[in-house]
């Protein structure tokens, strides 16, 4: 029975949550998730657990942020006057919004706050600083 390393293309199976419970994501019910280990395509926790299991294995992990999406930085939030949003966009508590930066990168941040004149965006990964548990099984290493 061959155990999983880098370089393997591995399908697995996964449920995510938040330490109160929380589903955050999940596999179950879609096909699983299928990628090539090591090459940073995925938080480097998840990565790393599935490392040494065998087809077949289940194992759930807990994956501290520093190994997942790091920690919440508040320099990453800002606000913004609100006259700096096209007239025709209707900005909503909660949503994403892609922006352009002025080296043509896109980067998605939510909007935190809106007042009168301004609006708190956030470009932290909306995961960012939690510390995540993942149940997963691999269902095949390729």
């Amino acid at each position: 029975m061959s155990l999983a390393k880098n370089g393997d293309t591995v399908k697995v199976h996964y449920t995510g949550k938040l330490d109160d419970g929380t589903v955050f994501d999940t596999s179950v019910g879609r096909d699983p998730l299928i990628f090539m280990l090591g090459t940073g395509q995925l938080i480097p926790g998840f990565e790393e657990a599935i490392i040494g299991m065998s087809s077949g294995d289940n194992k759930t992990i807990l994956i501290p942020s520093d190994k997942a999406y790091g920690p919440h930085r508040k320099e990453m939030v800002v606000a913004v006057a609100k006259n700096q949003f096209p007239e025709d966009i209707k900005l909503n508590l909660g949503e994403q919004l892609e922006l352009t930066q002025s080296d043509d990168k896109v980067i998605i941040v939510s909007i935190l706050e809106i007042s009168d004149s301004a609006v708190t965006l956030d470009a932290n990964h909306p995961l960012a600083g939690k510390d995540l548990t993942f149940d997963v099984q691999l269902v095949e290493i390729t």
